[in-house]
């Protein structure tokens, strides 16, 4: 049974134009794939605690070492990236805010990089140690970004994910979306189009 995990990152949850894409592509996963499982994490419903100084300890101290609370730090983020390892396609909704990612996904994101379980330094550089897996990305922009030196997000997102180990990486863009109704509709219907070729 193959397992898709969605990431919601939209403070607007599934209000939120990323998210409608996202949830466009899953409906058609679905119907592809009628005994698959679906895994959802909604970062606006349940938020994830920003790195502390005290969560950054528990994950450098040792096992046998830990207190019961670095302990319980320690394992939430090892829950989130065995939830990440168990899912066969990644799903990520991915608004723009004021030219970054949301601060939710960077917590996503700090509690995920983990020397030594989902990467590792090597005399060769680093390397992930999540097995690649298909991650598709719906990025959805008030403005034009995409190929400009304005957008921050896309080789962020890319590096990141390449820095654990998943490179089969693929955007869809729906950009403009402020710009009028008639743009929003335009970009939006031509997302649509490109989800009905990847969800099939």
């Amino acid at each position: 049974m193959k397992t898709l995990l969605q990431i919601k990152t939209s403070v607007f949850s599934d209000h939120g134009n990323s998210t409608k894409l996202a949830n466009e592509f899953v409906a058609g996963w679905q119907k592809a794939n009628p005994d698959g499982r679906v895994v959802v994490r909604d970062l606006a419903t349940e938020p994830l605690p920003h790195l502390s100084a005290e969560r950054v300890q528990a994950f450098f101290t040792p096992a046998a070492q830990r207190t019961a609370e670095q302990q319980a730090h320690s394992s939430a983020s090892e829950e989130l990236i065995d939830e990440l390892k168990a899912a066969d396609v990644v799903v990520l909704g991915l608004p723009l805010y004021n030219f970054g990612v949301p601060s939710t996904l960077k917590a996503y994101f700090d509690h995920l990089a983990r020397n030594g379980i989902s990467f590792r330094y090597t005399a060769n550089g680093p390397e992930g140690l999540i097995a690649d897996r298909k991650v598709y990305v719906f990025a959805a922009r008030g403005g034009f970004y995409k190929d400009t030196p304005a957008d921050s997000q896309t080789p962020f997102v890319k590096a990141f994910l390449n820095f654990i180990g998943l490179r089969d990486i693929e955007f869809v863009y729906a950009e403009g979306l402020n710009v009028s109704e008639d743009q929003k509709r335009s970009s939006l219907e031509a997302a649509s189009a490109e989800i009905v070729r990847l969800a099939a």
